[in-house]
C-alpha cells in the first residue's frame, strides 16, 4: 500500500506541474490578458471670430501606463485650419495601437507655421517653445482590449488666441479631450476546451470571425453596436452551436461566460 503511494506520487507533480505550465502559456495568450486597443486621434473646434486659425500640427503622442509614451502615425502632419473644423466637422490627426490598460495624457507637438486671419490679414501666432515640444492634454482612459477608441482633441480657437494689444497674437491652446469606445466586441470560452471556429453574424448578415485557443477563450473584435448571432464551429466529434440574442454596444465588451457544446 506504502510502495503503491509512492509509485503515484511522482506521477501527481508531473502531473501537477504541467497543468501550471499549460495554465502559464494558456494565460499568456489569453485575449483576456495579453491584449490590445486601437487608438484614433481627431480634431474639432468651436467657431471663432476669426477668418481662419492655422495651427500647425507636427506630432502627436499617447502615454501608457503600460509601456510610457507611444507615437501616433499621423495621416497628414502640417497645417490644419481650426475654422474648417465646426459644427460637428473634425478630421482624423493619426492612430496608434496600445497596450490595453490606464492612459493618461496625450502630448501634441506643434510646428512654427501658426497663424490667424482677422478681417482679411493674417498674423504670425507666437509659440512658446514648451508648446513646440509638447503640448499634455489630460485624457485618463482605461483601454479595454479588442476596443477601438476615438480620442477628440476639441481645440477651443477663440479661448485659445490672445491679442497682446500691439497688433501681435499668441497661441494658448485650450483644448479638452473625448474619449470614446467606437466599436464593441464579444468574448466567451468555450466548453469542453477547444481550438474552435467563432464567427459573429450581426441582423444584417454580416461575419465576422476568429479562432478560441487551446483554453477555448475568444474574443470576437470590430462589431457594431446591435444584436448578433454567435456560431461556435468546433472540430469533430463536437457539434456546432448556435446562440442568438448577443447585444453589442459600441465601447463594450459582452461577455457570454461558459458556452457549453457537444
Amino acid at each position: 500500500m506504502v510502495k503503491h503511494k509512492t509509485m503515484k506520487k511522482p506521477n501527481i507533480i508531473l502531473a501537477t506541474l504541467m497543468a501550471l505550465v499549460l495554465l502559464s502559456c494558456d494565460k499568456g495568450n489569453s485575449p483576456e490578458t495579453n491584449g490590445e486597443s486601437e487608438v484614433e486621434v481627431r480634431m474639432t473646434d468651436a467657431p471663432g471670430p476669426f477668418d481662419a486659425v492655422l495651427v500647425d500640427i507636427q506630432g502627436v503622442e499617447i502615454h501608457s501606463d503600460v509601456n510610457g509614451w507611444n507615437t501616433v502615425a499621423l495621416a497628414n502632419p502640417g497645417v490644419y485650419d481650426l475654422l474648417e473644423l465646426t459644427n460637428g466637422l473634425d478630421t482624423l490627426l493619426g492612430t496608434a495601437t496600445l497596450p490595453s490598460g490606464q492612459i493618461s495624457q496625450l502630448r501634441l507637438k506643434l510646428g512654427s507655421r501658426n497663424s490667424v486671419v482677422l478681417n482679411g490679414n493674417s498674423y504670425d501666432l507666437a509659440t512658446p517653445s514648451a508648446q513646440q515640444s509638447g503640448l499634455k492634454v489630460q485624457i485618463h482612459q482605461n483601454l479595454s482590449p479588442g476596443i477601438r477608441y476615438t480620442i477628440l482633441l476639441d481645440f477651443d480657437a477663440s479661448m485659445s488666441i490672445v491679442e497682446t494689444g500691439n497688433g501681435a497674437f499668441i497661441l494658448k491652446p485650450v483644448i479638452r479631450a473625448i474619449t470614446q469606445g467606437i466599436d464593441g466586441a464579444i468574448q466567451g470560452k468555450i466548453s469542453p476546451s477547444v481550438i474552435a471556429r467563432v464567427q459573429a453574424i450581426s441582423t444584417m448578415g454580416d461575419t465576422t470571425g476568429t479562432y478560441s485557443d487551446s483554453a477555448g477563450s475568444f474574443i470576437v473584435q470590430g462589431l457594431q453596436s446591435g444584436t448578433y448571432q454567435v456560431d461556435i464551429l468546433p472540430p469533430a466529434p463536437y457539434q456546432d452551436t448556435t446562440f442568438t440574442g448577443v447585444v453589442v454596444v459600441n465601447g463594450q465588451i459582452t461577455q457570454m461566460g461558459t458556452l457549453n457544446i457537444q
